[in-house]
């Protein structure tokens, strides 16, 4: 019992943080998921909640989609995402985590920076979308097929090219719907083919139903917040979140 408490905790907090901005739950999950649960276990767990919590705040706020933003991230995602697939047995995957938590670090504290400094980063379609944005994306979906983290890419992108709170976390709640789809199908083959297994086992529905609770009062919470936050202290959250996931990435990659 006192384990599962602890699970919903971790579930609950990290998904109303996801549910004020649009990220982060998984990533700031797993490092306290990993002492109780399987670390492949936590993954897929996170990855139905998310799917479920994406649903949610999508039905939510649909209206307020950035269509063309989706489009633009999805298509280089997509670019980057077999590659990832390709070379996860060949990429240094410690010394890589540790890089990009350096550089989540680094781009979260001069984010945090420029907000409280009230610097405004340029957001035309120039700026938003030049070679170092496109590449940056590109490497995001690589790490998406290699690890499943292509969350920090994405959000450093949807930070100047949606500047509004709402359009920021929906059209950011559709990528992840679509990337979780996406891991959720194949999970259930890969399992099926090659470990003559289901990621619907009844544990996993076990875990569902002890988990959900405490994610669908996180998502509510955050959603009330969500609306009541003021647009700067929203981006100081954003940019604080991006921060704690680098440093969480660098200790499980030199633990």
């Amino acid at each position: 019992m006192p384990v599962d408490l602890i699970t919903g905790f971790v579930i609950f907090a990290t998904h109303l943080l996801e549910g004020i901005t649009g990220f982060g739950s998984t990533v700031l999950a797993l490092p306290f998921l990993e002492p109780f649960i399987s670390i492949k276990f936590a993954v897929k767990l996170l990855g139905i909640l998310g799917f479920t919590m994406s649903l949610y705040l999508i039905f939510r706020s649909w209206r307020h989609i950035v269509w063309r933003e989706f489009a633009f991230i999805a298509l280089w995602l997509t670019a980057g995402l077999p590659i990832g697939m390709v070379c996860l047995q060949y990429l240094p995957e410690q010394a890589l985590c540790t890089a990009l938590g350096l550089f989540m670090v680094v781009v979260g504290c001069r984010g945090e920076y420029n907000t409280l400094k009230n610097r405004l980063p340029r957001t035309d379609t120039t700026a938003k979308r030049s070679g170092w944005m496109r590449l940056l994306l590109f490497c995001g979906g690589v790490i998406q097929g290699a690890f499943g983290s292509a969350g920090p890419f994405v959000v450093i992108y949807a930070a100047r090219a949606l500047q509004d709170k709402t359009l920021f976390r929906v059209t950011l709640s559709l990528v992840w719907l679509t990337t979780n789809s996406l891991r959720l199908i194949t999970w259930s083959v890969q399992d099926l083919v090659y470990h003559g297994d289901n990621i619907w086992t009844p544990a996993m529905g076990r875990a569902l139903l002890w988990s959900m609770p405490f994610m669908i009062l996180g998502v509510v919470i955050g959603d009330f917040l969500h609306h009541r936050v003021s647009q700067r202290l929203f981006k100081i959250g954003v940019y604080a979140i991006l921060v704690i996931s680098g440093l969480l990435m660098i200790g499980n990659a030199i633990g």
